[in-house]
């Protein structure tokens, strides 16, 4: 394994940061979030024009960068350091690769090089609040009943009289599902007894469709409702089998399992995505803190010569550090990337806490920017943790706490 970035990695990285160094600053922030598509949309043009950010792991034959998902984390390392809100996790990180590896040639041809581009963006909309067991990262996807089990609740799907789909229900956690143009809606069909769980595509302008912003802790995850009343859609993919281990579509991927592999092979690539994210939300944080307690001064010297903070500061650096090395070696290897995660988050929570706390009274303030850090961290974990089940779930996986007879029977 060779750690070393490249020199083109090195650029973007360096790029990026001075772009969202000008443009996505605290104040910035909040005012990009309290805009009807909740994010700076002259400013994710930019970053797709020039950096090609949401196209970065997408392949150059769909008018992608064509890079591989450690370059997307590491784009993302960036973008958590300054908080940016933009499509960009819903679009890149889940949409895209699901219509890669799920959708037939037309569907891929139709959507990637939009997305790829920033025109089009999507938002992956499962049942409930159930996305990190969708993706596999607290629990087994398998048979899929996070999404309803085929009972009253989460979505329905049925053909209509015209052979086209149609779907009935509501999700009530979609991130960015209020200005995506298209929705990847997991949904229930068979009945109860051979129910299935699909994936389907919803446009933006189709009868039926109410989607309504909601209130959330963290505003630069914007989240909405989605209500689906006898709205058309179309299934991504065929119902016909599955083809997964390619990575790249072959139009037969829509069955019941390859949806589930789908889901779960994202989950891994997401979360490499995530964890690179929380660290660069953890370093910045860090960094800020730094910066003020050189320059609080109490009792006549500055707040950070003290012993004591010192140390919690020398706690938080070795916190971040591990998390970062954590990150990137699941941005390598992304079957480490629940552990990952759940490191990423938990040192994005401590340092966020401790960035208030060492703010002294200012810091407790709720306009104060520190909390732009710690809002992120809760509202992470509470999207795609929390961390106990992160760890839990890696070391079910990993087999740490099996009997005797469950080893000898693998």
């Amino acid at each position: 394994m060779d750690a070393a970035f490249t020199a083109e990695q090195d650029e973007m990285r360096r790029t990026l940061r001075e772009i969202l160094g000008k443009r996505c600053g605290p104040d910035e922030v909040k005012a990009a979030v309290r805009t009807a598509a909740g994010h700076d949309r002259e400013l994710w043009q930019r970053l797709s024009a020039q950096l090609g950010l949401p196209g970065i792991a997408v392949a150059e034959e769909y008018g992608g960068v064509g890079c591989t998902p450690a370059d997307l984390a590491l784009a993302c390392e960036e973008t958590g350091r300054a908080l940016l809100p933009s499509p960009l996790l819903a679009t890149a990180a889940l949409a895209a690769p699901l219509i890669t590896a799920l959708g037939t040639a037309a569907q891929r041809s139709a959507l990637l090089p939009p997305l790829a581009a920033g025109g089009l963006t999507a938002a992956l909309a499962v049942p409930g609040s159930a996305l990190s067991t969708a993706l596999a990262l607290t629990g087994e996807n398998a048979p899929g009943e996070w999404a309803g089990g085929g009972r009253a609740g989460g979505v329905q799907a049925r053909t209509g009289e015209d052979g086209g789909w149609r779907l009935y229900g509501e999700v009530a956690q979609v991130l960015d599902g209020h200005s995506a143009s298209v929705l990847l809606v997991a949904a229930h069909t068979g009945g109860f007894a051979r129910s299935r769980t699909l994936l389907f595509l919803v446009r933006e302008d189709a009868p039926g469709l109410v989607r309504s912003r909601q209130a959330t802790l963290d505003e630069t995850r914007p989240q909405a409702r989605i209500e689906l009343r006898d709205t058309p859609a179309e299934l991504l993919g065929t119902d016909i089998g599955t083809d997964i281990g390619t990575g790249h579509g072959s139009g037969d991927g829509a069955g019941d399992g390859g949806v589930l592999a789908a889901l779960a092979a994202t989950g891994r690539t997401a979360a490499a995505v995530l964890a690179a994210e929380a660290v660069g939300a953890a370093g910045q944080a860090l960094a800020r803190t730094v910066e003020y307690v050189r320059r609080r001064e109490q009792f006549g010297r500055p707040v950070g010569s003290f012993q004591a903070v010192k140390h919690r500061l020398a706690d938080l650096y070795v916190h971040v550090q591990a998390a970062r090395s954590a990150a990137y070696y699941a941005a390598w290897d992304p079957q480490q990337s629940g552990l990952a995660l759940a490191q990423a988050l938990e040192a994005l929570r401590v340092t966020a806490g401790e960035a208030i706390q060492l703010h002294g009274g200012i810091g407790f303030t709720w306009e104060h920017d520190a909390h732009l850090y710690f809002k992120r961290a809760a509202a992470d974990e509470l999207l795609f943790g929390p961390v106990h089940r992160l760890r839990a779930h890696a070391a079910h996986r990993a087999g740490l706490f099996a009997t005797t007879q469950e080893k000898a029977a693998v």
